[in-house]
């Protein structure tokens, strides 16, 4: 663990490197389907890049964090963003010779580079001593904000530089991935060491993943990670088909990420003082929130506020099921715990990013919101279980 300057300068470069990584990402769930729209055969295949990006984090979310235990943080997350610079060259010819498969081999690196990336706000954790720790987590999150802007900014710059349209967005992508190789040579995270007491090889699997604490961090976060992406996935889609023009839709979607990461200066200072579970469960009401602002009516301010606050819904149980979920690891365990709980939240995500579409179709806008009111009732119930079994089992734990 680092200390003083240091501590916060290795935070700080982790944010910077969320920063670029995440522009990367939103680039491509911006101009992705348009640029797969052009090439594909077929028009369900348009959106086939956008999925790749998605499948290519769920494979790899797991064997890249038990590589990262072996060589280290910094030379993971350089090889992952190189990897990300590689896909965005891939994309580049994929479009220039009209190919689908390779834009989406492409896609898929980006999504690699995701499966990365992801474990920023986990280094952070690591870098962090306690008292700092949720800040650190939240802090990193943060640079998701320059994202918002900077992600379809790129794309919509991109775009028309070089024939055909998008090969100049993903060689823009290929820029901001080496950027974010070179923030991160800077990393000087100290190498892990076993707690006294502890075996290398740590607990098995089954008794880590069986936690209360761990399996309430999980779903809490999982919860809001695949809420968040269902309706942010559908919104786009329903503006349209309520006749709002794509300009109006993109700013929603702009509101919506500044939503997700704007909160994060505060949520850190917020866990601190009220506790990881009030924070979740604020969570959860703010998706409610949601939820009750997508029945006001079809119109810009309703798609706005409701996209707001699902952004910061997402912050909450994102930041607080992060947070509540290093408290239930060692170090010689945390490859495996890290990993299981991200490649659940992925696997959570492509599913929703999947079946939104058809959800919409099936149900209209407001009746799919309201389908997700039960998913969060029980993801509230099971953070008010976990406090209650803890006041429960104080009395029990004092001398």
């Amino acid at each position: 663990m680092s200390s003083g300057l240091p501590m916060h300068r290795q935070v700080l470069l982790l944010a910077a490197a969320q920063a670029l990584f995440q522009t990367a990402s939103v680039l491509v769930m911006t101009v992705g389907g348009l640029a797969g729209a052009q090439i594909a055969t077929r028009p369900e295949w348009a959106t086939m890049p956008i999925a790749a990006m998605f499948l290519g984090t769920a494979l790899t979310t797991f064997p890249a964090s038990m590589w990262m235990t072996r060589v280290g943080r910094r030379a993971g997350f350089t090889a992952g963003a190189l990897l990300g610079a590689a896909g965005g060259l891939a994309a580049a010819a994929g479009l220039w010779l009209g190919m689908l498969p390779l834009l989406s081999l492409g896609t898929f690196l980006v999504g690699v580079y995701q499966a990365f990336a992801q474990f920023y706000r986990f280094a952070a954790g690591e870098i962090a001593d306690e008292a700092f720790r949720p800040r650190a987590i939240s802090l990193v999150l943060a640079g998701g904000i320059v994202a918002a802007l900077g992600g379809p900014t790129l794309g919509r710059l991109g775009a028309p530089l070089l024939e055909p349209h998008y090969v100049g967005s993903f060689l823009l992508l290929t820029l901001v991935s080496m950027a974010g190789a070179g923030v991160l040579l800077g990393l000087h995270i100290p190498a892990a060491t076993v707690e006294a007491g502890k075996t290398a090889a740590g607990r098995p699997w089954r008794t880590i993943v069986s936690q209360p604490a761990y399996l309430v961090a999980l779903f809490g976060a999982a919860t809001g990670y695949g809420i968040m992406i269902l309706a942010m996935t559908a919104t786009p889609l329903a503006m349209v088909h309520h006749h709002h023009d794509l300009s109006v839709a993109a700013m929603v979607i702009q509101l919506h990420v500044l939503g997700m990461f704007l909160p994060s200066f505060f949520t850190g200072s917020l866990i601190a003082r009220f506790g990881v579970l009030r924070i979740m469960l604020a969570g959860v009401v703010l998706l409610a929130g949601h939820v009750l602002m997508t029945l006001s009516g079809v119109s810009f301010g309703s798609f706005a506020s409701a996209l707001v606050l699902l952004g910061m819904g997402w912050n909450f149980l994102y930041i607080g099921g992060t947070t509540l979920l290093t408290a239930t690891y060692t170090v010689a365990e945390k490859g495996r715990a890290q990993a299981t709980n991200d490649m659940t939240i992925f696997v959570v995500g492509l599913v929703c990013s999947f079946s939104a579409g058809g959800l919409l179709q099936a149900f209209g806008w407001q009746t799919l919101n309201l389908l997700l009111l039960p998913w969060m009732a029980i993801a509230g119930l099971a953070i008010l279980w976990l406090g209650w079994r803890r006041r429960r089992l104080e009395p029990a734990a004092a001398p």
